[in-house]
């Protein structure tokens, strides 16, 4: 457990805290990016063991999360289509359309599977040469070499019974949404390691200079968060605004060349519509026109379905960092896993489930949650 433990250690973790709370002169307001860091800072109590200057907010970074109603429906026509089989990884099968979820679809004889990978699609497309199989691709820039991939092989392989519905997001037009809203509360970002795994961060830079807000590419584990949030303190205090990368171990520059020139040959950008946020231009991918037949909202003419986000649902504010999910008054009632309004309840990556799954139902004054 070497790379884990070792990122996990009270010790070092404890000189972070320190070294933080040393630095901090003056209250500042961060935003992580990635669902996955939320759930880090919530499951081990980062929030609550920081200094009481800095407080964490949580951004866009969920692609279940943010995968617009409307998609959903999409989806859920498609799937319950005689003749198709609808490929999908799991969280995707829980959050709610306009009136049911794909496991409902699948409850009323619909053929949806789990997946674990979009290759895994092209191999039941393989095997099922009678049926439609369609791939639910979504995600940030990290799912998006494996989706492309699929698509490509689907191609050179002549299946013409595969198809993708695609509603890809991109991070960096996100990160400059929230900077440009005349609400915005945040000054520094921790950027979420893996999509920089795949694009690097240089294409923060023009970001950082021209709002003048750091952006440190960050890891998951306990002490990568520390270390992204010590960093970004430290620029922030300092009056700097750079991108910074405190997730060397996984993370370069330039990133992954090969992974982006095969995106870059199947997808092209567009704008995307971001569930409970709107619309934000060229935040997205599509299929490229190379690879339009392999396209799922054309191939079953899904394209005019467009429904409305439930008014009680509070999950884009919370998505752009304006509340906790615990300051929803759906939350923990009308709104829980079980029964979720949105899909940050959904999602293993979402906010507003991390918040229920680690007990943060109530805001206590004088104790940050």
């Amino acid at each position: 457990m070497k790379y884990l433990d070792e990122y996990r250690d009270p010790e070092l973790a404890r000189n972070l805290f320190d070294e933080i709370d040393h630095i901090t002169t003056q209250p500042w307001v961060l935003m992580e990016v990635c669902g996955g860091q939320t759930h880090s800072i919530i499951r081990n109590g980062i929030d609550k063991l920081l200094n009481e200057s800095i407080e964490l907010v949580h951004g866009p970074g969920c692609p279940v999360c943010v995968t617009p109603l409307d998609t959903i429906d999409k989806a859920l026509a498609i799937a319950a289509r005689d003749g198709v089989i609808f490929c999908s990884f799991g969280d995707m099968l829980r959050v709610p359309g306009s009136e049911r979820d794909l496991f409902q679809v699948k409850g009323d004889g619909g053929d949806v599977r789990i997946v674990y990978s979009p290759l895994d699609a092209v191999k039941i497309a393989k095997e099922n040469p009678d049926k439609e199989v369609v791939f639910f691709g979504i995600g940030f820039e990290t799912t998006a070499p494996a989706n492309a991939m699929s698509v490509y092989q689907a191609k050179q392989l002549g299946l013409t019974n595969f198809s993708m519905l695609v509603s890809h997001v991109l991070v960096p037009p996100a990160i400059r949404a929230v900077l440009s809203s005349p609400v915005n509360r945040v000054q520094g970002f921790l950027a979420a390691g893996h999509v920089c795994s795949v694009m690097g961060f240089s294409e923060y830079v023009p970001i950082v200079e021209e709002h003048q807000v750091p952006i440190v590419v960050t890891g998951f584990e306990p002490l990568d968060v520390l270390e992204g949030i010590r960093k970004t303190v430290s620029q922030l205090e300092a009056g700097r605004a750079e991108a910074e990368n405190a997730y060397t171990r996984a993370v370069n520059f330039e990133g992954n060349k090969a992974a982006q020139q095969l995106i870059a040959d199947v997808f092209e950008v567009t704008d995307r519509n971001w569930r409970g946020i709107g619309m934000i231009p060229g935040s997205g991918w599509e299929l490229s026109e190379r690879y339009a037949d392999w396209d799922a909202a054309l191939r079953f003419e899904v394209g005019d379905i467009d429904t409305k986000e439930p008014e009680i649902c509070r999950s884009g504010e919370v998505l752009q960092g304006l509340i906790k999910p615990n300051e929803c008054e759906a939350f923990g009632t009308l709104c829980t896993p079980r029964k979720p309004l949105g899909a940050t309840m959904v999602s293993s990556e979402g906010a507003c489930a991390a918040y229920y799954q680690y007990g943060r139902f109530v805001e206590i004054e004088g104790v940050k949650t």
